[in-house]
């Protein structure tokens, strides 16, 4: 029943948006119109869906199956589409001011407001899908349909660089994702070959995990992680990232940072709970631990030279998808505990990060740090979401990174001490160039004549609730939140 009221109000809302496609206006008062039309719609989109999400958790026994199996629920699922759906509501917030600035400057065109909500709403969509997928391969083709329609809200805005950026990511993830395809053939025959009927569904595939030929097992989850790792920026498949990122609507750079890029996380995460309890673990294990590093250190490296902002902040996220794959691959119950919590903090301060980029970016009509002469004078709260946002991305206390970054690398410590002293060398580069970005950025001579930009309240709110959160997941974590984190952890098997 739960599936069926998202599916329902899912098709009822995207229904109305298609409709609202065959109502054309006319005039520069009516384009504002049509948008806060549409931006209301996408508001009541996400609210219903955050409000259904709240209802399965407090309401529902977990697990819950649907649909032939091919649907469930359980505390993990419930996290990440809570996670997703707050940073959808806010961005869509966020979006009723932010697009009629980008009206104002012809940067969308008035005939693409129809597409661009349509696809922002059926994106949403297909996340909270991929994440309630029991079946792999439905878990596959959603994520393909996110890279599609992310592809979509890229090309929306006037710009040449924005088409080249969205087909680099179309090209680059769907071409990774056919490797999963062979991967999950491998795992489906696999899983035939082991009990005599073929599966795909991650609840079966954990119950028959122990007899699963580990060799195989590993085979299929090399080409599996390919594809999943691409579309969560791991290195070497994350080159699309940081343009897609540069060039994307900040309300949407900010669901790609913060939510879509948990998608490939997600899968890397329910195969990984299979291998744990099978005889590929320790491979497993040091296959996401390498790729860990290695996305840790090349992100380190290419955010040294880098002065646009959306791009900078790109490279740090590949750099925390790197230490969730070492959280991951360490395989301990309390490093799986502060990687779920660092996936938390990460969506949180990702969102607060662009949100308050997409304000310097209306303001200064650049994104190039060297094009930011007295921020901190024109805009206060966009500023200070970045200096603050900077921090906490960083990990200095009391900001909630700096508990998951101490307690994955702790862990890493125990697996091993020269690899701990390494990932600490990258961090420290990391820790370097965005102490730079916040030199180079907000100590600049003010410009001669510089007209404030009066930023939305819409656009506004958004950024002081995702502060609050962020402050708040700490405090709640000695409550609540690590009850559902250790719930989460007993869930996987850990």
């Amino acid at each position: 029943m739960i599936f069926l009221a998202y599916i329902i109000s899912g098709l009822l809302l995207l229904g109305i948006v298609a409709a609202l496609m065959k109502w054309r206006f006319k005039g520069e008062q009516t384009a504002v119109s049509r948008s806060n039309l549409l931006n209301f719609f996408t508001l009541g989109h996400a609210g219903i869906y955050l409000i259904l999400t709240l209802l399965a958790l407090i309401r529902l026994p977990l697990p819950v199956l649907a649909f032939n199996n091919y649907l469930f629920m359980d505390p993990l699922a419930i996290y990440e589409v809570l996670i997703a759906e707050t940073i959808f509501l806010l961005a869509a917030v966020y979006g009723h001011g932010y697009i009629k600035n980008l009206l104002d400057r012809r940067v969308i065109k008035v005939e693409s407001l129809e597409l661009f909500y349509g696809s922002f709403n059926l994106l949403m969509v297909m996340v909270v899908f991929s994440f309630f997928s029991n079946n792999l391969a439905l878990f596959w083709i959603l994520l393909e349909l996110t890279t599609i329609l992310s592809a979509v809200l890229i090309v929306t805005l006037s710009a040449r660089e924005n088409v080249i950026a969205a087909l680099k990511y179309v090209f680059i993830a769907s071409t990774a994702m056919l490797f999963s395809v062979i991967g999950l053939i491998i795992l489906f025959a696999t899983a035939k070959q082991t009990s005599g009927s073929g599966t795909l569904n991650w609840t079966e595939l954990m119950v028959m995990a122990n007899s699963l030929p580990p060799s195989l097992f590993i085979f299929a989850f090399v080409f599996c992680f390919i594809g999943f790792a691409s579309k969560s920026g791991i290195v070497p498949f994350h080159t699309w990232l940081p343009q897609a990122y540069a060039k994307a609507p900040s309300m949407v750079t900010a669901v790609f940072s913060a939510v879509l890029i948990n998608s490939g996380i997600y899968g890397i995460i329910r195969l990984y709970a299979v291998a744990h309890h099978n005889g590929a673990w320790h491979t497993v294990s040091i296959i996401l631990i390498v790729f860990g590093v290695l996305s840790i250190a090349i992100a380190a490296f290419s955010m040294l030279p880098r002065t646009n902002l959306k791009k900078l902040i790109g490279f740090s996220s590949i750099e925390h998808m790197g230490l969730i794959l070492i959280g991951t691959g360490l395989g301990a119950p309390v490093a799986l505990f502060w990687t779920l919590y660092h996936i938390l903090s990460h969506s949180l301060i990702k969102a607060l990060l662009f949100l308050s980029a997409g304000i310097l970016k209306n303001q200064f009509e650049s994104n190039y740090l060297q094009d930011m002469p007295a921020a901190l004078k024109l805009q206060p709260l966009a500023t200070w979401g970045v200096i603050l946002g900077t921090l906490a991305v960083v990990g200095m206390p009391p900001f909630p990174m700096f508990f998951s970054k101490l307690f994955i690398l702790v862990q890493l410590g125990a697996f091993s001490l020269p690899l701990l002293i390494i990932v600490l060398i990258f961090l420290l580069i990391v820790a370097g160039a965005l102490a730079y970005l916040l030199i180079r950025a907000f100590t600049q001579p003010p410009a001669d004549i510089v007209k404030p930009y009066r930023a939305d309240w819409s656009m506004k709110l958004p950024i002081i609730v995702l502060f609050v959160g962020i402050i708040g997941i700490v405090v709640y974590l000695s409550t609540g939140l690590s009850g559902i984190l250790n719930t989460i952890t007993a869930s996987l098997g850990f």
